[in-house]
């Protein structure tokens, strides 16, 4: 099975009380994560054992640039994310690199297999 991770503590806090259900990814990366697959909700660090919170279905997955994300994608994506800008802020300091408006990203909204 697939896994979804996330790297970062605040993400897993997010997961972990299900206030997060979508994640936008850098790049087009819906051929890796067709929408209605089955994934495990992974944390954990590059090179660093993961640890496993749930099971996932994809809900939705699109291929976007950054300036057409919603105020929905980023609110899901996490609360504390108000602004496309702010979310930039948050991608150059994940990716070490510029981040622009005319970036593709994914936008994958997934829900918990009970």
């Amino acid at each position: 099975m697939m896994s979804l991770n996330f790297q970062a503590p605040k993400h897993e806090k997010l997961l972990m009380v299900r206030q997060k259900n979508c994640t936008v990814r850098l790049g087009d990366v819906s051929r890796q994560y067709p929408e209605s697959s089955l994934v495990w909700i992974t944390t954990g660090g590059k090179l660093q054992p993961k640890k496993k919170l749930f099971v996932a279905f994809l809900d939705k997955v699109q291929v976007k640039k950054m300036a057409e994300l919603t105020s929905e994608d980023l609110d899901h994506q996490n609360p504390e994310i108000n602004t496309r800008e702010d979310l930039i802020a948050d991608f150059e300091n994940i990716y070490k690199k510029r981040i622009t408006m005319d970036d593709t990203v994914t936008v994958i909204y997934f829900s918990e297999v009970l």
